[in-house]
């Protein structure tokens, strides 16, 4: 018996050394696999609390075997991260600061790729009275009446810039708007602002898109969506290399080229019908909308 346990010892060490061996040699001859590349995407909250860069990301990061890392900030940020060199590509929406952007020589081409439009939504009894204005008008009639409260993103975003620029329009200093009792800066994303505006039945101005994707978490309705102020473009652009070597452009080149081909444009085009009943986003392929 001691025999027959002693030499079922050497059979197992025997076999065991042959394994090993056999996983060494395998080991020492594999080429490990190259590190998969990454591409840094700062993109609007608008984009990212309707879902659509969760729908779209997968079929990129296949569709070129890249791994794709989106940080999701109001444009002012993405801007700012695009000026760093944190990001390779940005998708934002405010057209004049992204021109600037271009200009100051942090970014190489704007190409637009979906555009919505904004609305100001509020509760259904409208307090202030101001539904079926146009936005400018809207806006003088909440700042003269005083009457609802106004929640503002607050953020520097597009969203918030387009808030400012109506403002300006309605011939109103934003400084001298946010100082009124009734004007409430939220300082967070779109989502959360519409939360808000929900919880204290306030007026706020929201995307379309990101307004669809919460229409059932809150209790807001649309009282003003007419007016040409309230066009909503997103485009995309790549960080200039000159200004920032780091910047991977064949990959965001590659995203570009991806947002706008025929075929996400016409996934971006469909994108939340079925659910909404409604587009959330209008494709525009490298075209401005007028």
């Amino acid at each position: 018996m001691r025999y027959k346990v002693i030499g079922s010892l050497v059979a197992v060490i025997v076999l065991t050394s042959l394994v090993l061996g056999v996983v060494g040699c395998g080991d020492s001859t594999a080429s490990p696999l190259p590190p998969q590349e990454r591409l840094r995407v700062a993109t609007t909250t608008s984009l990212y609390d309707t879902g659509l860069w969760g729908y779209l990301e997968p079929m990129f990061e296949e569709q070129y075997n890249v791994e794709l890392d989106v940080m999701y900030a109001g444009t002012g940020k993405a801007l700012e991260y695009g000026r760093r060199g944190d990001v390779d590509v940005i998708t934002v929406h405010s057209k004049a600061r992204e021109e600037q952007f271009i200009i100051e020589g942090y970014g190489v081409t704007r190409v637009p790729f979906a555009y919505n439009y904004f609305l100001i939504v509020g509760p259904a009894a409208d307090p202030a009275g101001i539904r079926g204005l146009i936005p400018e008008d809207a806006f003088k009639k909440l700042m003269e009446a005083g009457s609802g409260s106004f929640v503002s993103r607050g953020d520097d975003s597009g969203t918030h810039g387009k808030e400012k620029a109506i403002w300006t329009a309605a011939g109103f200093d934003y400084e001298t708007v946010r100082k009124a009792e009734w004007y409430i800066e939220g300082g967070t994303g779109m989502g959360p602002t519409l939360m808000m505006a929900s919880e204290k039945q306030a007026y706020t101005l929201t995307d379309t898109g990101t307004f669809l994707a919460y229409k059932g978490k809150i209790d807001l309705v649309v009282i003003v969506d007419k007016g040409d102020i309230l066009l909503n473009v997103y485009s995309a652009i790549a960080i200039n290399p000159e200004e920032n070597p780091k910047t991977k452009i064949d990959l965001a080149n590659n995203l570009i080229s991806f947002l706008t081909s025929p075929e996400i444009q016409e996934l971006i085009g469909n994108y939340g019908v079925e659910e909404y009943g409604m587009q959330l986003f209008t494709p525009c392929a490298g075209a401005e909308p007028q």
